[in-house]
C-alpha cells in the first residue's frame, strides 16, 4: 500500500502489481538489514514507509501513464523520455534529505530536553512496569 499510494491514478492493473511485488521484496529485505545491522526502527518506519514510499516514487517516472491520467505524463516505459523519471528521482532526494534533517534536528531538541532513553535497568524491567505502573497481565491468575 505504500508504494502504490504516490501512483495511485497514474499507472495501470500490470504495473501496479509489479510495483507492489517489487516493494514487498525490498521491504522485507530492509527489514532483515535492520536487524543485521542492529539500528533501532521498532515500528518499521524506515524499512517499510521510507523503502516502499522511495520506490513508489521513482517508479510513478516508469510507469505513469496518460492513457489512466490524461492531466498526468508519460513515464519512462511508456515513451515519456526520462524527464518525469528525473523528477521523480529528485523529488525522493529532496524529500529524504528534508525528513533527514528534521527528524534529526527533532531528535536533538528532545533529547536536550527530556531525552530520547530509558535507562537499561528500566528498559529491563519493562516500561509498562517502570514508566506507566502497569502490568499486561495479573498475578493473581
Amino acid at each position: 500500500m505504500v508504494a502504490i499510494t504516490p501512483c495511485a491514478g497514474y499507472v495501470g492493473p500490470m504495473p501496479a502489481l509489479l510495483i507492489g511485488a517489487l516493494a514487498g521484496f525490498l521491504c522485507v529485505l530492509a527489514v532483515r538489514l535492520k536487524f543485521r545491522y542492529l539500528y533501532d526502527d521498532s515500528l518499521d518506519v524506515v524499512a517499510i514507509h521510507g523503502v516502499g514510499g522511495l520506490i513508489g516514487m521513482i517508479l510513478l517516472g516508469c510507469f505513469a501513464e496518460r492513457s489512466v491520467n490524461a492531466a498526468g505524463s508519460n513515464g519512462l516505459f511508456f515513451g515519456g523520455g526520462g524527464r518525469l523519471f528525473g523528477l521523480e528521482v529528485l523529488a525522493a532526494a529532496v524529500t529524504v534529505g528534508y525528513s533527514f534533517l528534521v527528524t534529526y534536528g527533532i531528535a536533538k531538541f528532545v533529547d536536550h530536553v527530556i531525552g530520547l532513553r530509558v535507562s537499561p535497568e528500566d528498559e529491563a524491567r519493562g516500561l509498562d512496569l517502570s514508566h506507566h505502573g502497569e502490568s499486561a497481565y495479573s498475578s493473581n491468575a
